[in-house]
């Protein structure tokens, strides 16, 4: 590393349990960061102040005025933008040195197979299933780690699914496609601003702590925030060996 990065990323280093050779795998990484909205702000805020080497942004939405409540990667000006080109601009003021990709695009088939491919690190920051899903495919197939994150009203979850681990459960283990689950948006249920920060956040230390090998990640556990109460729940999540996905019948 260089003298200013040295002096950039300082205190992280002076942390034992990253030190140089942690800082330098995080800024030798690739994150694919699925979602420029509220979970993808604070993600990509965190992942870029840290030294990610490069950042995939992905996202196919134009800015809205009604984004600017909670998905801080934007500002006013940036209404009718594409979020991935407002995102890169906001994100190239934080730390010129990481490289920042922005893909106009909601990712899928053979494009997301590419990027998953690539990447060290991927983060679901979307708001909806059939991406989800889309996504948990793509990094069991390349076995690539996946940071999950989803939050609405004044509630949000986070949980790691690690393909590399042997007994690590997938997204679809959890949230078998097909089943007829709820899906609500922001747009219809509202969302407290916060909750995304708190979420996002949490994806970005565990996409990080993947990357430098510290640490226990969330892998097999699924965080549940009520933050009217402020309260965490921690559910355990077992492999399911007959998932479609992950299980003994995909293999």
């Amino acid at each position: 590393m260089t003298d200013e990065q040295l002096l950039r990323y300082s205190r992280h280093i002076l942390l034992p349990q990253i030190g140089i050779e942690g800082q330098d795998r995080i800024v030798n990484a690739r994150a694919l960061v699925i979602g420029a909205g509220g979970l993808g702000s604070p993600a990509a805020y965190y992942l870029v102040s840290a030294g990610i080497g490069t950042l995939v942004l992905a996202d196919g939405d134009t800015v809205d005025i009604t984004n600017l409540q909670r998905q801080i990667l934007h500002r006013t000006d940036a209404v009718g933008m594409a979020k991935t080109a407002s995102g890169k601009r906001t994100l190239n003021e934080i730390n010129p040195e990481c490289h920042v990709i922005d893909l106009n695009e909601r990712l899928s088939g053979r494009r997301l197979d590419e990027e998953v491919a690539l990447a060290d690190i991927v983060l679901d920051c979307c708001d909806n299933f059939a991406t989800r899903h889309a996504v948990n495919r793509a990094c069991v197939r390349f076995r690539k780690p996946l940071i999950s994150g989803a939050a609405i009203r004044f509630d949000g979850q986070v949980a790691v699914f690690d393909s590399r681990q042997p007994d690590a459960p997938c997204y679809h283990c959890l949230f078998p496609e097909g089943q007829d689950v709820e899906e609500v948006r922001c747009a219809v249920m509202g969302v407290f601003a916060p909750i995304t920060g708190i979420i996002g956040t949490v994806q970005a230390a565990e996409a990080l702590k993947l990357v430098i090998g510290c640490g226990t990640n969330l892998a097999g556990r699924l965080l549940l925030l009520d933050g009217l109460g402020m309260e965490w729940r921690e559910i355990r999540v077992p492999r399911d060996p007959g998932c479609a996905v992950c299980g003994t019948v995909a293999e």
